[in-house]
């Protein structure tokens, strides 16, 4: 490690936090770009309206399998060679996306990119490692700032690019800043070898034991998994009810997206508190904020107040960053030669949850409409607090 990674008794230096942060959320990005583009890739393709939602599921059916089998590799493969192998696959996936002249190509182009985005999930806990115990919630915190960024702006981005360039000028877009952080890290990442011992087979049988014998991880792995699943039921129902009830045009959802991303500005803040033994009351916070969030949203849309709904939007995405980097903090704190397989359960439980969200999302608004949807989302921060209330009594 040299001065440019790595400042004496501190841990990684603020320019690697940065670029890991702009890494992991161009990463994660990858698997939003399409969700928005559904009317413009599936007539020019030839898929028909009733497969059109794969154009956008496909990328995440990717990810959730490289979640398990290829994020797990971090305890067996040195890790700036297994994050830059993914990088480079994940250009070609965007590239042949691009380029794409027919359904089953753009399908196995976004499984390809879907799958090798998962570097990002090598990436942050690679520099929970780096980082020292004093300082890990915050650095944490400022990586998963980039995470949510990622994730937030990765819609209205495509939406934008979409409409100067074409639709296929996003996955060339993607695939040129897949390069550019590609060799930033390949100048400055440090190399980590892990100790070894295992074989592939090994590593995969072990993150079940690994599982059943961590009570922590199954905890914030449920919380999580509540979490973005009431995150992602949101967001998948709110660009319809934002066209049904405010009638705003897809310019205006993108706009509205990007002013919710700064939910993402929480994540240094609760990085500094989780690091102060704050873990308790941040957890238990976030549950009550996106319960009630929730309800709020439910009053605003009601009385048509776009203020109003914009900061409910704000704090509902703080509290699931809030309880993201508060859970990583707890579960990052594992022997080295364990967090890719840890790491690896945590994150294909919580995208577990957010699969299961996005069907809710589309189940609840019609059945009920929006009330419906928020009503379900005040319910999963319930559901949360109980579990919460079970683990201070000792019960799970």
């Amino acid at each position: 490690m040299t001065d440019r990674t790595t400042e004496p008794g501190s841990g990684p230096s603020s320019t690697l936090i940065i670029l890991f942060a702009i890494a992991t959320g161009a990463l994660v990005a990858n698997l939003y770009y399409a969700q928005p583009l559904i009317a413009s890739i599936g007539p020019e393709l030839g898929i028909s309206p009733g497969l059109a939602g794969s154009i956008a599921s496909i990328s995440q059916i990717g990810y959730g399998i490289g979640l398990f089998f290829l994020v797990s590799l971090a305890d067996l493969v040195e890790n700036r060679g297994l994050v830059l192998g993914t990088l480079a696959l994940t250009i070609v996936g965007s590239v042949v996306a691009a380029t794409a002249t027919s359904a089953p190509v753009f399908f196995a182009a976004s499984l390809l990119t879907g799958l090798c985005s998962t570097g990002a999930q090598v990436l942050l806990p690679f520099i929970a490692h780096l980082a020292p115990e004093a300082r890990r919630g915050r650095v944490v915190g400022s990586v998963m700032a980039g995470v949510l960024t990622g994730i937030m702006l990765a819609r209205p981005a495509a939406l934008f690019i979409a409409a100067a360039l074409g639709w296929r000028a996003v996955f060339w877009a993607s695939a040129g800043l897949m390069l550019a952080i590609g060799l930033m890290l390949a100048r400055v990442m440090p190399r980590e070898q892990p100790r070894g011992g295992m074989h592939y087979g090994q590593i995969l049988a072990s993150m079940f034991e690994l599982f059943l014998r961590a009570p922590a991880l199954r905890r914030r792995a449920a919380y999580q998994a509540l979490m973005f699943a009431a995150f992602s039921m949101f967001w998948t129902a709110a660009p319809i009810m934002l066209a049904d009830r405010f009638g705003l045009s897809q310019y205006s959802i993108a706009i509205f997206a990007l002013a919710a991303a700064g939910g993402a500005l929480a994540a240094p803040f609760v990085g500094r508190l989780a690091d102060r033994g704050f873990t308790r009351l941040l957890t238990a916070g976030a549950m009550i904020v996106l319960g009630l969030s929730f309800y709020g949203t439910s009053w605003a849309v009601t009385a048509s107040s776009m203020v109003a709904l914009v900061l409910l939007t704000v704090l509902l995405d703080a509290a699931v960053q809030t309880n993201q980097i508060t859970g990583q903090r707890i579960i990052y704190a594992v022997p080295v030669e364990t967090r890719g397989r840890m790491n690896a359960m945590y994150m294909t439980l919580l995208f577990a949850g957010g699969a299961i969200g996005s069907v809710l999302g589309t189940i609840t608004y019609d059945w009920g409409g929006w009330n419906a949807t928020a009503s379900a989302g005040g319910v999963m921060g319930l559901l949360m607090l109980l579990l919460f209330a079970a683990e201070l009594r000792g019960w799970i």
